[in-house]
């Protein structure tokens, strides 16, 4: 059996997230679906580099494939994509080391978020539209106090008695792009809808409705404040995960232009 590194990106408005569940349409299931034709059988393993919330969108999810298989890779990647629905879509698929694994060789990851501050026709999909008035200033400083390594129990739905809370964030970017704010968030790992609590967050900050002194004081004391202000998953990407040799993300560019 052949390990093989697989690339993927999708839009996952339609999907109950990545993991494969019994009762609900999701991307990897959909996945397992293209590839059991392709390969005629179920002897296989797909295995992700993390998981996704409902409705949340991936440029870059990678995962590993365990497969018995005579094609070669861009045969595969091809034979799938045909089997796939059009939000779905295998980027590349290479051959790679039998102990590579998707999710415990990765060493970072990055998500970008998307809020737009008009309503829009064509990006509803794919930004949080907050019609309230933001401050772009507050939203950087609050930005800049999640930063190092910290204990994120107040930002998580993970348990904290399975787990550790501390992550560590390298890059927390704010920009503003048009009528979007732009936001890259580049760390160790992620808690279970951290990110989007993050996000919630510094928009109620950006509202004027959170200080940033309240901000610190969820880094230092568990509050269920974050819970309640947790961004929709419309505006969120994945970017890609990161294996040793790979460069850290660069300029933050929009997904699509809102001007």
């Amino acid at each position: 059996m052949a390990r093989f590194k697989v690339d993927i990106e999708y839009e996952g408005t339609r999907y109950s997230g990545w993991q494969a569940q019994k009762n609900a349409r999701t991307v990897q299931g959909e996945l397992i679906g293209s590839m059991r034709d392709v390969f005629q059988t179920d002897d296989f393993e797909l295995y992700g580099s993390g998981r996704t919330d409902a409705g949340v969108h991936a440029l870059n999810q990678v995962a590993h494939l365990d497969v018995r298989t005579q094609l070669a890779p861009h045969i595969m990647r091809q034979k799938i994509n045909d089997n796939l629905p059009a939000d779905v879509s295998v980027l590349k698929i290479e051959k790679t080391t039998p102990n590579f694994h998707a999710r415990h060789d990765a060493i970072g990851r990055s998500y970008i978020y998307q809020i737009s501050r008009r309503r829009t026709a064509f990006g509803k999909r794919f930004v949080w539209w907050i019609k309230d008035d933001l401050s772009f200033k507050k939203m950087q400083e609050c930005s800049e106090i999640f930063l190092g390594m910290q204990d994120f129990r107040s930002f998580t739905a993970d348990d904290p008695d399975e787990k550790s809370m501390k992550v560590l964030l390298e890059n927390f970017d704010v920009k503003e792009d048009g009528e979007l704010i732009l936001i890259r968030i580049y760390g160790s790992h992620f808690l279970w809808k951290m990110v989007r609590q993050m996000i919630g967050v510094v928009a109620e900050v950006g509202r004027g409705k959170l200080s940033l002194k309240q901000v610190e004081q969820f880094l230092k004391t568990e509050s269920d404040i974050p819970a309640k202000l947790t961004a929709p998953p419309s505006g969120l990407f994945l970017e890609r995960a990161y294996y040793r040799g790979d460069k850290k993300p660069t300029a933050l560019e929009p997904l699509l232009k809102i001007s």
